[in-house]
C-alpha cells in the first residue's frame, strides 16, 4: 500500500526524519518495501502567471509570452503549448534551472535551462507541462495551476513534490493498517504521541424530503451492519479539491471525478470502503442477499459475470446492483452527470467476501480490505465523513440515514487474560506493567488489571487478537525489539546426554563412505511382500485397520520390506548397481497391545563391487557384505567378541547367510536373499542385512583403554591342522584365543585345503599366530610353550591332527 508521508503527518507528526519513520514502521512489523519522493530532484522552477501571448513572427505553432514570476521585469518565453493563455498560472523553469531527464547517456540525470533563441526570438526560460517536473501528464500542454497559486513560489514547495511516498507491505493479519488512520495509530503509539484526527461533522443537516430507499438484509450473518444515506442536488461542476486529488495521486490512486474521489479518499483515510449508487437508477427498495444461481451482473469494468449462488450481492426490484464488498454494477454507476446519489457503508463478514473476488478474476481495494476484516464500528463514521465532504464542497442535500443492524452477528470481542509474568517469560526482560497498559491502551484495547494479570478486550478493528501470545507480540514490537537486549538464555543442562542420534549418524556415515545411500520410507509394507519374507523367527505381522493403500496394509517386520521395492524401482530405471540402507523401527506382533518395536538398521546391495568403469570389476559376494557390516563396529573392538553362525532364515540363501553375535548377544543377520525369493521379486543376486541398533550403540558407547604399542618385537608361528569339516572356523578361533592368553596379539587363517591328500570329511587349515609381550622380548622357549598350549587345546577339544608339512 502506497501512502503519503505528508498525509500521515497531518494525523501524527513525530520529530524524526522520513528514514527514521520508515525504520520505525519496519521494526513494528509494517515493512517498508520502498520510499521515494513524489518527483525526482530538480531545481529553479517557480509559479508564474502568463500576462501576454503574441504570435511568433516566424513560426505558426509557437507563441511569444510574457510571464510574471514576481521579479521586477517579466520573462519573455517562447512556448509551443496549445493551451497557453493570458492569465493562466503554470510552472516556469528559469534560466539555470535543472530539470529531471530520462537520458543519462551523458552521465547526468537532468538538463539545464539556458538563454536561447527560437526561430530568432529570445527565450529566457521554459513554461512547463507536468512531465517536465516529473508528474503524470493528463493533458497535452502546460500544467495549469489553481488561480490562487502564489506567484514566484518554488513549485516543489507549492505542489509538495519533496513529500515522501511510503510503500508499505501489509501482512494479511493487519487489515486495520490499510489506511492513513491505521498507520498513524501505529506511529502515535510507537512515539507516545497523541493522534490528531480530522473533525468529522456528524450533525449534517438533512432534508425532510428523504430519497433514501428502504433496506432489507436477508443475509444477516454475512452483513450484520448496513447503512445508506442519500445526497441530492449535487453540483457536478465543482472539481475535486487540489488537496484531495494530491493525496489520492500520491497514494497510488487516480483522480476521476469528485464523487468517486471522495469515496476513495475516505477509503484511504479511514480504511472503510464506500460505494455510491446513482439514486435515479434504483428501482424500489434495496435488498442485501445471496445471489441466485445463474444470475448475471455487468460490473463497472464492463465485465459480465454469472453468479453461482453463494455470493453476497446488493439488489433492487430489477436485479443485482453490486457484488457486495468487491465491485459495483454498471447499471447503477455514478457518471459525470449524476446529481443524486445513495451512499453505502457496511460491515461485511470476511468469510462472505473471501475468494469471491478471485473467482471472477477481480482484485479491488474494497475486497482487499473486507477479506482481511474492516472495523465493524467504522461504517457510521466513514459515512458521516463522506457526506460531510460532499455536502460542504458541492452544497448537496443529505437525506436521512437508513440503518439495518443485527448486533448478535457482529464479531465478538472476547477478553484475553494476560499474566504479567508471562511477558517476562516470553520476551526475556522485565517490562513495567504501566508500560504494558500504556501500549495496549493506545493500541485501542480496553485494559483492566486484576491481581497479577491484565484483562484486555481487543478493539473492533483487531481481528488478529485471540490469545495472550498475540498481546505479548504487541507489547514487544511497540516497546521496540532494539530495546530488548541480547542476552544468553538461562538453560538447565542435564549431563545425561543421549548420544543415540550422534552414534547412529556415525554409523550412517560409515555406510555412506562404502557407497551406500540412505533411504527413507513408510513403516507400512505390502502384505504379499511380508509373506515372501516370512519366517517363524521374525514373529507375527500386524495388519492395519484402515490402510491408506493396498500395498501399505501391514506393519513391516523387517526393513527389507521397505528397501526391496526401492531396489526394484531403481533396477527398472537402468540402475544396475544399487546400495541402500535405512534406519527405523521394525514391528512384530498381532495386536497393538503386544507389539514389539525394535530400532533397526538394514542394508541391501545389488550389482558389482565397483561401478562399470572400475578395473578388474567383479560381482559382490558374502565377504564384501560382511566387510560393510563390520565397518559399523568400533575399530578398537576385540574381534574375539564378534561371532558368526549359519543362519536358518527361510528367505536367505542357506549357504550364503549368517547370524551376527557380539558377546553372545544376537545382533542380526546378513547374507544373500534366497534365489527363489529373488526370482519371485524379479531381482538378481541380492545381498541383505538387518541389525538391531541397541547392541551396536552400546558397543560404541564402551570406554576403551588406550595402550601404548609394544616396543618389543613380534614373533610369528604358523600351525596347520586337519579338522572335521563340521567344526566351524569361528569355534576353532575361539579355542585358540582362550588357550593362547594375553601374549597372542593377533591371528588369522591364511590357508584352506580340501582334496586328495586330505581324508574325506576333513579339511586342512593353516593359522598365523602373532606373539608379543608388552614388557619384554619373548624367548623361543616362551613362544614354544604358548604355541604348544594352543595345539594341545585344539587336540583335546576338537580332535585335530597337527600337520608337519
Amino acid at each position: 500500500m502506497k501512502i503519503s508521508e505528508q498525509w500521515l503527518r497531518q494525523w501524527v507528526n513525530p520529530n524524526n526524519t522520513s528514514e527514521q519513520l520508515a525504520e520505525q514502521l519496519t521494526m513494528a512489523g509494517l515493512e517498508i518495501d520502498d520510499r521515494f519522493a513524489v518527483a525526482r530532484a530538480f531545481s529553479g522552477v517557480v509559479v508564474g502567471e502568463v500576462i501576454s501571448v503574441e504570435p511568433h513572427p516566424d513560426a505558426d505553432k509557437l507563441r511569444v509570452t510574457q510571464v510574471n514570476i514576481g521579479e521586477s521585469e517579466p520573462l519573455q518565453i517562447v512556448c509551443g503549448a496549445p493551451n497557453v493563455t493570458v492569465g493562466m498560472k503554470a510552472p516556469v523553469a528559469t534560466v539555470g534551472a535543472v530539470l529531471p531527464s530520462d537520458d543519462v547517456s551523458n552521465g547526468k540525470s537532468g538538463f539545464k535551462i539556458k538563454k536561447s533563441k527560437l526561430r530568432g526570438v529570445a527565450s529566457n526560460g521554459m513554461l512547463c507541462g507536468a512531465s517536465e517536473i516529473d508528474l503524470v501528464d493528463d493533458i497535452d500542454g502546460l500544467l495549469e495551476l489553481p488561480e490562487d497559486a502564489p506567484i514566484g513560489t518554488d513549485i516543489r514547495d507549492y505542489l509538495g513534490l519533496d513529500n515522501q511516498i511510503l510503500d508499505i507491505s501489509i501482512t494479511p493479519n493487519r487489515g486495520d493498517c490499510f489506511s492513513v488512520r491505521g498507520i498513524a495509530r501505529e506511529i502515535s503509539v510507537i512515539n507516545d504521541l497523541p493522534m490528531q484526527q480530522p473533525e468529522i461533522a456528524t450533525d449534517v443537516a438533512v432534508t425532510d424530503n428523504d430519497a433514501t430507499p428502504a433496506v432489507t438484509v436477508s443475509a444477516i450473518e454475512a452483513c450484520p451492519r448496513y447503512l445508506l444515506q442519500s445526497i441530492s442536488s449535487i453540483d457536478r461542476s465543482i472539481d475535486t479539491p487540489k488537496w484531495m486529488a494530491d493525496a489520492l495521486v500520491q497514494s497510488g490512486l487516480r483522480s476521476h471525478n469528485f464523487l468517486v474521489d471522495v469515496t476513495n479518499y475516505v477509503l484511504m483515510e479511514l480504511g472503510q470502503p464506500l460505494h455510491a449508487f446513482d439514486a435515479d437508477t434504483i428501482q424500489g427498495d434495496i435488498v442485501v442477499r445471496l445471489a441466485q444461481p445463474a444470475e448475471t451482473l455487468t460490473l463497472l469494468n464492463e465485465q459480465t459475470i454469472t453468479l453461482t449462488g453463494d455470493e453476497l450481492v446488493i439488489a433492487d426490484d430489477e436485479g443485482v446492483l453490486a457484488l457486495a464488498g468487491i465491485m459495483g454494477g454498471k447499471r447503477s454507476s455514478v457518471t459525470d452527470s449524476t446529481t443524486n446519489i445513495i451512499l453505502e457503508s457496511a460491515f461485511f463478514n470476511p468469510l462472505a467476501i473471501a475468494a469471491r473476488a478471485r473467482r471472477f478474476g477481480l482484485h479491488t481495494d474494497a475486497s482487499q480490505r473486507f477479506e482481511r476484516g474492516v472495523d465493524f464500528e467504522l461504517p457510521a463514521l466513514a459515512l458521516a465523513r463522506a457526506v460531510d465532504l460532499i455536502t460542504s464542497v458541492t452544497s448537496g442535500q443529505a437525506g436521512q440515514i437508513v440503518k439495518v443492524e443485527n448486533s448478535e452477528h457482529l464479531p465478538a470481542r472476547t477478553p484475553i487474560t494476560l499474566p504479567i509474568s508471562k511477558v517476562r517469560e516470553v520476551v526475556g526482560i522485565e517490562i513495567e506493567s504501566a508500560v504494558m497498559v500504556r501500549i495496549l491502551t493506545q493500541l485501542g484495547f480496553e485494559v483492566a488489571q486484576q491481581a497479577e494479570s491484565l484483562v484486555c478486550t481487543p478493539p473492533s478493528y483487531r481481528f488478529d487478537m485471540s490469545i495472550r501470545e498475540d498481546l505479548i507480540e504487541e507489547i514487544a514490537r511497540i516497546y521496540g525489539y532494539d530495546n530488548i537486549p541480547s542476552v544468553l538464555p538461562h538453560l538447565q543442562v542435564s549431563m545425561d546426554y543421549d548420544d543415540t542420534a550422534d552414534l547412529t549418524h556415525e554409523m550412517k556415515l560409515a555406510l555412506v563412505n562404502n557407497g551406500y545411500m540412505e533411504a527413507i520410507s513408510f513403516s507400512f509394507s505390502d502384505a504379499k511382500l511380508e509373506t515372501l519374507l516370512d519366517d517363524e523367527a521374525l514373529g507375527e505381522v500386524l495388519a492395519l485397520a484402515n490402510p491408506i493403500s493396498s500395498d501399505l496394509a501391514v506393519m513391516r517386520r523387517t526393513l527389507l520390506s521397505s528397501l526391496l521395492p526401492c531396489v526394484q524401482y531403481n533396477l527398472n530405471r537402468q540402475q544396475p548397481r544399487v546400495r541402500f540402507f535405512e534406519t527405523g523401527l521394525s514391528f512384530v506382533g498381532q495386536s497393538v497391545s503386544d507389539l514389539v518395536q525394535t530400532p533397526s538398521m538394514a542394508l541391501v546391495a545389488v550389482g558389482d563391487i565397483w561401478d562399470e568403469q572400475a578395473y578388474q570389476n567383479r560381482a559382490l559376494d558374502f565377504y564384501d557384505l560382511k566387510h560393510d557390516i563390520e565397518q559399523l563396529l568400533p575399530a578398537q573392538i576385540d574381534r574375539a567378541r564378534v561371532r558368526y553362525e549359519r543362519s536358518q532364515l527361510a528367505f536367505l540363501h542357506p549357504g550364503q547367510s549368517a547370524k551376527l553375535y557380539i558377546d553372545d548377544i544376537y545382533v542380526g543377520w546378513l547374507g544373500q536373499l534366497h534365489p527363489s525369493t529373488a526370482k519371485q521379486l524379479d531381482l538378481p543376486a541380492t545381498w541383505v542385512a538387518q541389525l538391531s541398533l541397541a547392541p551396536l550403540l552400546n558397543l560404541a558407547r564402551e570406554q576403551h583403554d588406550i595402550t601404548t604399542p609394544s616396543k618389543f618385537p613380534q614373533v610369528r608361528r604358523d600351525i596347520a591342522i586337519l579338522v572335521d569339516t563340521e567344526i566351524s572356523l569361528q569355534t576353532l578361533e575361539s579355542t585358540v584365543r582362550r588357550a593362547a592368553g594375553a601374549l597372542l596379539s593377533d591371528m588369522w587363517l591364511f590357508d584352506v585345503y580340501q582334496g586328495d591328500k586330505v581324508p574325506a570329511g576333513q579339511r586342512s587349515l593353516a593359522f598365523a599366530l602373532i606373539w608379543q609381550d608388552v614388557s619384554q622380548t619373548l624367548s623361543d622357549e616362551a613362544v614354544k610353550a604358548a604355541t604348544d598350549k594352543v595345539v594341545h587345546a585344539l587336540i583335546e577339544q576338537h580332535s585335530v591332527q597337527l600337520r608337519d608339512s
